[in-house]
């Protein structure tokens, strides 16, 4: 059995390198001779549910809003940006180590504070200050024309 490279994710993350399936396609957009003959995009595939990854990840990733993340549980990352196929490759592997590995970030839960007593003042005399202006835009006639 061949041994593939590993992807480090997270300290405690990696993924080998056989469950990311590669395609390499033509760029879209203007280009010349060069974009028209040569498939210089990457798109890199990878379909989490039967992935190797922890289900903790797994269960983020399924429920996180992001456009490369199809309703079928695959991720699918797209690179035009250099006319290398190879730096392409390198960026799209990068973008999914970065989506991947942001899942596993726990993030602190919120302590709602309450507003303090001169931020209160200052935006209550902002307010009585933005009215006085209106009401001074506003033409009071005592006649009808």
């Amino acid at each position: 059995m061949p041994k593939f490279a590993m992807i480090k994710i997270s300290n405690r993350v990696e993924l080998q390198e056989n469950e990311i399936e590669w395609q390499f396609i033509r760029s879209s957009g203007a280009g010349g001779q060069h974009i028209n003959k040569v498939s210089t995009a990457a798109q890199l595939i990878f379909d989490i549910k039967s992935s190797s990854l922890p289900e903790f990840y797994q269960e983020r990733l399924l429920n996180k809003a992001d456009h490369r993340i199809t309703k079928s549980g695959k991720i699918i990352i797209k690179c035009q940006a250099s006319r290398s196929q190879d730096a392409n490759r390198q960026s799209a592997l990068e973008q999914f180590i970065e989506l991947v590995a942001s899942v596993g970030e726990v993030q602190k839960k919120r302590i709602p504070t309450r507003a303090t007593k001169g931020s209160q003042t200052r935006r209550l005399e902002s307010k009585k200050q933005k009215g006085a202006t209106k009401a001074m835009r506003q033409q009071k006639t005592d006649y009808l024309g």
